[in-house]
């Protein structure tokens, strides 16, 4: 036998057993880490199946009060709720998203009042789903998404959504300013308890494709003039310096998986609990790759979200949250 050098340090030993594994894992994740995305339908009777999102639905105000309840006994931190108005309800400056008796505001009400301070109520700040033309702002004559008209309709929208009962409110549109804009009204209005989650780094992101279905988005072209650059990694941490500044109590990377590198980025200099958004896109390539056969679907939603912690996120949005907390065993 030809004669070699035996290694001194061999790392496989601490990988001999599932238990070793466990013990000096350096990420965990835990059920109390992920928040479920809900999509709450106005004018539907049951569920809705969204084509594009096997096993995701649009919500009716009865049947979102029954997933709130599954998410939260499994052990899910918290929930996203995002509102879905009839489509006569749609206008240029998604006036529906204001209203006391809309369907996002009705849903985070009967949500409250149903589950109180079990768990934590997220809402979706942002006109997209409301405006008739599906970008996230207000336009001007030249059919430009304006930024500053786009803030005071943002500054009514948080204050509607404080008093429909939400713990946190999610700025989503990209507007300079927003945060700001958002803790001065709530502020203002005496309600400093409501924390503001800015979605600080939010990419013109092919992977938003199945959400534009979900939430039946009447967009045509594209958000690229508010929404981040693919290609760009430092501007996110200008973005991150104006949200601190501006009195942000969470801050967010969306999406997650194509943005790691940001992701690490913004957990590093950030002094507030970071976010990640494992968007539509990605749970649908997770589907379709595992409905051909090609992976094993439980161990890479786990995997994913595991990747995503490790990144640097604290809080990770995704539609697998409930179906997770079972799969970790929450």
């Amino acid at each position: 036998m030809t004669a070699y050098t035996r290694p001194h340090e061999r790392p496989r030993r601490l990988r001999t057993t599932p238990a070793l594994r466990r013990l000096v894992a350096q990420t965990r994740l835990h059920p109390a880490d992920l928040v479920l995305p809900v999509f709450v339908r106005d004018g539907i009777s049951e569920p809705q199946p969204i084509r594009s999102m096997p096993g995701v639905v649009q919500h009716t105000p009865t049947s979102v009060v029954r997933a709130a309840r599954e998410a939260r006994d499994a052990g899910v931190g918290g929930l996203m709720v995002f509102g879905v108005p009839r489509p006569e309800d749609k206008d240029a400056t998604g006036r529906a998203g204001l209203s006391e008796d809309g369907v996002l505001n009705t849903a985070l009400r009967t949500l409250r009042e149903e589950l109180g301070d079990s768990t934590v109520l997220m809402s979706d700040l942002c006109l997209d789903e409301f405006t008739d033309h599906g970008h996230c702002g207000v336009l001007d004559a030249a059919g430009r998404v304006d930024n500053d008209a786009t803030l005071e309709v943002y500054a009514e929208m948080a204050l509607a959504q404080a008093r429909a009962g939400a713990h946190v409110v999610g700025p989503s549109g990209m507007m300079d300013g927003q945060v700001q804009v958002v803790r001065e009204a709530l502020d203002g209005a005496g309600r400093t308890e409501v924390a503001v989650l800015a979605y600080t780094a939010k990419y013109a992101s092919a992977c938003y494709g199945p959400f534009r279905e979900a939430v039946a988005s009447t967009l045509t072209g594209d958000r690229a003039t508010y929404q981040q650059d693919p290609a760009n990694r430092d501007e996110s941490l200008r973005e991150l310096r104006l949200d601190l500044e501006q009195g942000a109590d969470m801050v967010m990377v969306k999406p997650a998986l194509p943005y790691l590198d940001v992701l690490s980025d913004v957990a590093a200099a950030a002094d507030v609990p970071v976010a990640a958004y494992q968007v539509s896109g990605e749970y649908a390539m997770i589907e379709a790759a595992a409905s051909q056969g090609l992976l094993d679907r439980d161990r890479m939603v786990v995997e994913t979200l595991t990747s995503i912690r490790r990144a640097g996120a604290q809080v990770v949005l995704t539609y697998y949250a409930t179906e997770a907390a079972r799969l970790l065993g929450g």
